[in-house]
C-alpha cells in the first residue's frame, strides 16, 4: 500500500493514541482503494478513541450497554466533546453503519468528510489528554496526492470513479492494524486506572481553551444528511433503485428539462416513486407541482403513475393517488412500494362483499364489516371505529373483515395491537381457528417469524421491535410494511400514550371498543375523524341483550358503614375501642379520630367487613348444581393485598370448601394456567379474585357473578369489568339458559357513574423526566420577564437551558420515535432556540419532545422531588397557589428530619429547622425554592418507605342494600337498518318476502304485509325514512333477500339457451344473473362498464346487433319493476 505519509501520523508519537491512531492511518491509505474499508476504519477508530476516553476520563460512566451509540448519547460525553464535534462524530457513525450493511454506493466526498471529522476528534482527544500537543490542520492535498501513488500493472495512473460500489462484503478487515477488531471497554478501564485522575484534571483545564470547530454543512449536503439517512434506512441503494438529479424531459419551460431530486425505482426497472426535496426550512407544500409533473412525465415513458412523496428531512408527504396528500413518518421501502402497486392492481370494489357466515354469522357482526368496507371504499376514509359491547364477537367481526379485505385484494399484511399480553394471545387464537389461511406470529413470544402475515403485539412490545427486527432485506417494520392496523380498545389514552406508533405505520386503521358510544371522549372520535357520538358502526349491549345475544344483569349495591364513612373511634364498642387503641396509637401516644374510607383495603384490612361481603356473595349469588354450587364468580379486588386478605378469610369461613377461590393476578407465575382452570366449567376455583388481570379480555361463558370490591373511576374499564358477565350460556343453570347475572357493587361504582356520568377522564401521564423537562421549559420562558433579570436568576436561566439542551441532544435519533419529531429534536439541541423562547415553543416542547426524555439513572426519590420543587417554582412565577405542592414538601422534610443521626442530613439541619419551624416557606421566592431543591434532593433517598400494614376485626354493619335491574338504554334507530336485514333473512318463507325473493309482482296486500314488518316489527315508518329514505319497501326487501337463482335463470332462459349466441354474449348474460342473485337488482348499469363484465369486452363490443342488448335490458327492468312496490 506504501509508506507515505498520511494525516494522521502525528497522533501515533504519543503511545497511548496508537490503539485508534493506527486505525485512523489505515483508514487514509485505504482511501484509494476501498471508499467503504475507509469509512469503516474511521468508525473503528473513532469508537476506539470514544473508549479510551471513557477509561480515562472520571466524568464519564460506562452506560449499561457500550454500544458506540449509547456511549457518544451519554449526556456527560456531548457535554465533553460539544455539539460541533459531537456533529462530525454522529456523522462518521452514520457513514459506518451504511457502509457496514454493504451493497451501498459510497462517495468519495463522504469518506474524506470522514477522515476529516475522525482528525477533528483525535486533534480534539490529543489537545485535552496529550501531553506534548502540537497544534496541526487537515491537508486534503495528502489525499489527492495518494492518488498519484496507485498505479496500473502497466505502469498508468488507475481511474477511479467519484462513486464507487461497496461490496457486498467490505474488505475492511485487511486495512485494520493487528489486533482485535473490538475492544474490551472493561479491560481498558481496568488497565488505564491509574491514569484516570491525572487525564480528567487535564482534560478540565484544556478544554477551557479549545476552539470548536463547527461542521459547516451546505444546503445540498444538509438534505443530503436527513433524506439520504432516510432512504438508507428503508432500505434503498444509491446508484441502484436510487437516482439521484434524474434528468426528464417534456417539463413546461425554456429548456423543457427538469431534473428529479430522487427517483426510487422497482425490481422490473420503472419507477416506484419521485421524491421532491425541500430544504429543511422550506414548506414541503412547494414543491407539489413540479412533482406532479415528474409523475405525468414518468407515467407516461413507463405505463404507470409512481407515488410523490414531498420532502424536507423533517416533514414528507405522500400522494399516491388513492387518497387525498397525507404526512407520512418516512420514505416507503421498495417492497412496500412494489406491494403498494401489487395490492392496487389486485383491489376489487368492497361495495358487495360477502361476509363468511362460519367467521361472523350475526346480523350485526356483518353490518360491522360492511360498513368499514363502505368506509373505506366508498367514502374513501383511512380510519373506522366500532363500537361492539363485550361479548358481541369483536374479534370475530375484524377476523371476518381481515377475510373479506384479502379476498378483494386490499390487504397483504395486518397488525393487531392490544395492551395486554393475555388479549394478543385470546386474539392470536382466535384468527388461527377462524382463519386458518392466514400466517401469524405474536411478537411478544417470537420476533423471528418474519414471514407472518398477521403480526399480534401489545403497543409496548412494538415499540421496541420497529428498529430491531430485520429479515434478509434489511428492516422489516418499515413505514408502509402493514395494510391494516387494529386497535383493541380504542381510546385516547391509548392512543396518546402510543401515538408515536400509529403516526409511524402508514395504514387504514380499525378500532375496537365495547365502551358504550355515548360515553366514549370526544378526543377519541376526533382521532378516527368522526363526529361526536358517531362511530362507524355501534352495537352496544342494550341492543345486544334486547336482541338475545348478551344476558343482562341485576345491581345489588350494598353500602357498608366502614367502606362508605371510613372507622370512627368514637362510634366503635369498648371492645374495638380498645383494640383500635392497640393498633392505631403512635410513639407519642396519640390517636387518630378516624380511619379515612380510602384506607381500607390499602394499609388497612378490616376481617368483618370482607367477611360481610363473602356472606352476601355466598347467600346471594346465582348457584348452579340446583343450588349447591356457587356459580362461577369474579371478585375485583383493590390490591394484591387484598386479594390475598379474601382469600384468607375465605378459607377461614369456608374451611369446607378446599380450592374453592384462588388469586389470579400478575403477582403469580403461569397464571394462563389458572385463567384456564377458572375457564373450565368442571374444574375449580368457582371463584376468582382478580387485581386488574381479569378485568378484561377474559372469556368465561360461565360466570354469573361479579363482586366490585374496589372503585372503577373510568367508565371504559367500567364496562369492559360489566363484560365479564354478559356472555351467553346455555343450560347452565340445570338445564336452563343463563339470562341475568349479579353484580354485587360495595364501593359505590354504580351511583358514582350515574352522578357522573362519562367517569373520570383517562390522563396520559408523561414519565417523571418528561414532566420536569416540560416544567424546566415553561420556567425557562417565564424567566424572561423584565422582572426576573437579576444575576441570579439569569444564571438559574442559563442552567436550565442546558439542561434542556442536554435531554434533547441524548436522544437516539436512530429511533423511529425519535425520527419522527426531528424537526424539532434539531430546533431544540440548539442553545440559541431558547434566546427567545416562546409560548408556543413550551408547547411544542410538551407535545413533541417531552415523551421522548429517557430517565437519566438518578435516583428516583430524587428525580420525584425536582419535579415537585420545579412544579412549585412555576407556580410560583405564574402567580398560582401551590398549597398541595408545599404540603407535599413539608411532608418530605418532616420524613428526613427523622434521621438526623445521618451526616448528610445533619448538614442540612439549619434548612430542614427553617423550613419546618418558621415562616420561611411563606416568604420564599424562586431562588429560595432552587435553594431547597438542590440542597434536599440527595436526601430524599433516606425518606424510610412505610409498608405498615394493619389488620383490624372491628364489627361492620350493612347500611343498606338495593336490587336494581340494569335499566339498559337502546338505540335503536342506530341499527334499524341491520335488524331489518336480520329479521328478513330470518323469515324468508313469508308470502311477500318469498313473491319477492322469486321476482312475483307484489300486489296491495303484499304490500300491506311489508308495511306491517318494517313498519311496526322491527320498527316504525320514521325509523325506515331515517334510516332508508325513500326506496319502496319491494327494492329494500329484495336487497336483503337477493333473487332466487332459479327464479333469475328463468326470467333470462330465452338467452341461456338461445343458440344463436355467441360464448361471449353467454358469458355476459350468466354474470348478470349472478349480480342480481347477489343483489336482488341491477338499477345502476355503470356496473355493467367494471370487471367482471368487461372481462371479454365492453357492451357495444359483445352485442353488435343492439337489439340483444335492448332485449336484455327490458329483462333487467321488469325484474326491478317486479320489487318496485312501495
Amino acid at each position: 500500500m506504501g509508506d507515505f505519509m498520511t494525516n494522521f501520523d502525528r497522533f501515533l508519537t504519543d503511545p497511548q493514541f496508537t490503539s485508534f491512531a493506527e486505525a485512523a492511518v489505515a483508514a487514509e491509505k485505504i482511501l484509494q482503494i476501498d471508499l467503504a474499508a475507509c469509512i469503516l476504519n474511521c468508525r473503528r477508530a473513532m469508537e476506539c478513541g470514544v473508549k479510551w476516553m471513557y477509561s480515562v476520563d472520571g466524568a464519564l460512566v460506562k452506560p449499561w450497554q457500550d454500544t458506540l451509540v449509547n456511549l457518544m448519547n451519554a449526556g456527560e460525553f456531548r457535554e465533553i466533546v460539544g455539539k460541533d464535534l459531537w456533529k462530525r462524530m454522529d456523522h462518521i457513525r452514520r457513514m459506518g453503519n451504511a457502509a457496514a450493511h454493504g451493497g451501498k454506493a459510497l462517495t468519495r466526498a463522504q469518506a474524506e468528510l470522514c477522515l476529516e471529522n475522525l482528525y477533528i476528534f483525535l486533534d480534539f482527544v490529543a489537545y485535552c489528554y496529550g501531553a506534548g500537543y502540537q497544534e496541526g490542520q487537515f491537508d486534503r492535498v495528502l489525499l489527492q496526492e495518494k492518488r498519484a501513488s496507485f498505479s496500473s500493472p502497466s505502469g498508468g495512473a488507475v481511474e477511479r470513479s467519484e462513486t464507487e460500489r461497496a461490496p457486498s462484503q467490505p474488505p475492511a478487515a485487511a486495512a485494520l492494524p493487528k489486533g482485535e477488531l473490538t475492544v474490551d471497554l472493561d479491560a481498558l478501564i481496568a488497565e488505564n486506572k491509574a491514569l484516570k485522575a491525572e487525564l480528567t484534571a487535564r482534560r478540565e483545564e484544556q478544554k477551557q481553551t479549545y476552539i470548536p470547530k463547527p461542521l459547516d454543512l451546505t444546503e445540498y449536503e444538509t438534505r443530503k444528511l436527513y433524506i439520504d439517512a432516510m432512504l438508507l434506512d428503508a432500505g434503498w441503494t444509491q446508484g441502484q433503485d436510487w437516482l439521484n438529479e434524474v434528468e426528464l424531459h417534456g417539463m413546461p419551460n425554456k429548456s423543457g428539462t427538469g431534473y428529479a431530486d430522487y427517483v426510487l425505482y422497482g425490481s422490473d426497472g420503472r419507477p416506484l416513486a419521485v421524491i421532491e426535496a425541500k430544504r429543511t426550512c422550506a414548506d414541503v407544500s412547494k414543491g407539489r407541482q413540479q412533482a406532479k409533473l415528474y409523475a405525468d412525465i414518468l407515467e407516461k415513458q413507463y405505463g404507470r403513475r409512481p407515488v410523490v412523496f414531498l420532502t424536507n428531512g423533517f416533514d414528507t408527504r405522500l400522494d399516491d393517488g388513492a387518497y387525498p396528500e397525507r404526512k407520512v413518518a418516512a420514505i416507503y421501502s421498495r417492497r412496500d412500494l412494489e406491494k403498494l402497486f401489487n395490492l392496487r392492481s389486485m383491489r376489487t370494489s368492497l361495495a358487495h362483499v360477502t361476509v363468511d357466515k362460519d367467521i361472523a354469522g350475526r346480523w350485526y357482526q356483518e353490518s360491522a364489516v360492511k360498513a368499514v368496507c363502505d368506509t373505506f371504499d366508498r367514502r374513501n376514509r383511512r380510519r373506522a371505529l366500532l363500537v361492539m359491547a363485550t361479548g358481541s364477537g369483536k374479534t370475530r367481526t375484524v377476523i371476518a373483515l381481515c377475510d373479506v379485505l384479502q379476498r378483494h385484494g386490499w390487504v397483504k399484511n395486518i397488525l393487531f395491537l392490544a395492551d395486554r399480553n393475555s388479549l394478543v394471545t385470546q386474539a392470536k387464537r382466535s384468527f388461527v381457528n377462524l382463519l386458518p389461511s392466514l400466517s401469524v406470529t405474536n411478537l411478544c413470544e417470537e420476533k423471528d417469524n418474519t414471514a407472518a402475515r398477521c403480526v399480534f403485539s401489545t403497543y409496548q412490545t412494538m415499540m421496541n421491535c420497529i428498529d430491531s427486527v430485520k429479515d434478509e432485506e434489511g428492516k422489516l417494520f418499515t413505514v408502509g410494511h402493514f395494510d391494516l392496523v387494529i386497535c383493541d380498545e380504542a381510546h385516547r389514552s391509548i392512543y396518546n400514550k402510543y401515538r408515536d406508533i400509529f403516526s409511524y405505520f402508514d395504514a387504514p386503521l380499525v378500532g375496537l371498543t365495547a365502551t358504550p358510544r355515548d360515553e366514549i371522549d370526544k378526543n377519541t372520535y376526533e382521532i378516527f375523524e368522526l363526529g361526536n357520538g358517531e362511530p362507524t358502526f355501534g352495537y352496544e349491549l342494550a341492543q345486544a341483550v334486547s336482541d338475545g345475544f348478551l344476558v343482562d344483569f341485576t345491581s345489588v349495591e350494598t353500602r357498608l358503614k366502614f367502606l362508605e364513612e371510613g372507622i370512627a373511634y368514637d362510634e366503635l364498642s369498648a371492645e374495638d375501642r380498645e383494640a383500635y387503641e392497640n393498633t392505631f396509637e403512635d410513639e407519642n401516644g396519640e390517636l387518630p379520630e378516624k380511619i379515612s374510607s380510602s384506607a381500607l383495603n390499602e394499609w388497612v384490612f378490616n376481617e368483618d367487613t370482607i367477611r360481610e361481603v363473602l356472606h352476601i356473595l355466598m347467600t346471594n349469588g346465582l348457584k348452579i348444581d340446583y343450588g349447591e354450587k356457587l356459580g362461577k364468580t369474579i371478585i375485583f379486588a383493590r390490591n394484591h393485598a387484598h386479594a390475598e386478605k379474601i382469600l384468607e378469610i375465605f378459607g377461614r369461613e369456608y374451611p369446607n370448601l378446599p380450592g374453592y377461590a384462588m388469586v389470579i393476578d400478575n403477582y403469580m407465575t403461569y397464571a394462563q394456567s389458572a385463567i384456564d382452570d377458572f375457564s373450565d366449567p368442571w374444574k375449580l376455583p368457582q371463584i376468582a379474585i382478580s387485581v386488574d388481570m381479569l378485568d378484561t379480555g377474559i372469556d368465561v361463558p360461565e360466570v354469573l357473578n361479579l363482586v366490585f370490591f374496589k372503585k372503577v373511576m373510568s367508565k371504559a374499564k367500567f364496562w369492559q369489568m360489566i363484560g365479564r358477565g354478559t356472555r351467553l350460556c346455555p343450560g347452565l343453570l340445570d338445564g336452563a339458559d343463563k339470562e341475568k347475572f349479579y353484580i354485587f357493587d360495595f364501593c359505590g361504582n354504580f351511583e358514582f357513574f350515574r352522578m357522573n356520568d362519562k367517569g373520570r377522564p383517562a390522563v396520559t401521564r408523561l414519565a417523571i423526566q418528561g414532566a420536569i423537562f416540560h416544567l424546566k421549559a415553561q420556567i425557562v420562558y417565564k424567566l424572561q420577564e423584565l422582572a426576573y433579570q437579576t444575576e441570579e436568576l439569569a444564571a438559574f436561566r442559563r442552567g436550565l437551558v442546558e439542561d434542556l439542551t442536554s435531554d434533547v441532544q441524548a436522544l437516539n435519533r436512530e429511533n423511529f420515535a425519535v425520527r419522527q419529531h426531528l424537526r424539532y429534536v434539531e430546533k431544540f439541541s440548539r442553545p440559541e432556540s431558547y434566546t427567545a423562547l416562546s409560548y408556543e415553543d413550551t408547547l411544542l416542547m410538551g407535545e413533541e419532545l417531552a415523551s421522548l426524555i429517557v430517565p437519566d439513572g438518578d435516583d428516583p426519590k430524587a428525580v420525584r422531588f425536582d419535579a415537585l420543587m420545579y412544579g412549585i417554582e412555576l407556580a410560583c412565577l405564574i402567580g398560582e397557589k401551590y398549597t398541595r405542592a408545599r404540603n407535599d414538601l413539608l411532608k418530605r422534610v418532616q420524613g428526613i428530619s427523622g434521621m438526623a443521626n445521618i451526616p448528610a442530613i445533619q448538614a442540612q439541619s439549619e434548612l430542614i429547622e427553617k423550613i419546618l419551624r418558621t415562616n420561611y416557606l411563606d416568604d420564599a421566592g424562586i431562588n429560595e425554592f432552587e435553594y431547597i431543591r438542590k440542597n434536599l434532593r440527595d436526601l430524599m433517598k433516606y425518606i424510610p418507605v412505610e409498608t405498615a400494614r394493619y389488620t383490624t376485626n372491628f364489627n361492620d354493619e350493612i347500611l343498606s342494600m338495593d336490587w336494581k335491574e340494569s335499566q339498559l338504554e337502546s338505540d335503536d334507530l342506530q341499527n334499524y337498518k341491520a335488524k331489518a336485514e336480520f329479521y328478513v333473512r330470518q323469515h324468508q318463507d313469508e308470502a311477500a318476502v318469498a313473491k319477492l325473493k322469486s321476482n312475483v309482482p307484489l300486489n296491495q296486500e303484499d304490500v300491506s304485509a311489508l308495511e306491517r314488518i318494517l313498519w311496526s316489527k322491527v320498527g316504525s315508518q320514521e325509523d325506515y325514512e331515517a334510516e332508508v329514505g325513500p326506496k319502496p319497501l319491494g327494492e329494500f326487501v329484495r336487497e336483503i333477500t337477493g333473487l332466487d337463482m332459479r327464479a333469475a335463470k328463468e326470467a333470462f332462459s330465452q338467452y341461456l339457451t338461445d343458440t344463436s349466441l355467441d360464448s361471449r354474449q353467454i358469458y355476459f348474460v350468466n354474470q348478470i344473473v349472478e349480480y342480481i342473485v347477489r343483489n336482488g337488482m341491477m338499477k345502476d348499469l355503470s356496473v355493467l362498464q367494471e370487471p367482471p363484465f368487461t372481462d371479454q369486452g365492453s357492451v357495444v363490443e359483445i352485442f353488435t346487433d343492439i337489439s340483444i342488448w335492448l332485449g336484455i335490458k327490458a329483462v333487467i327492468d321488469q325484474i326491478n319493476a317486479n320489487a318496485a312496490a312501495s
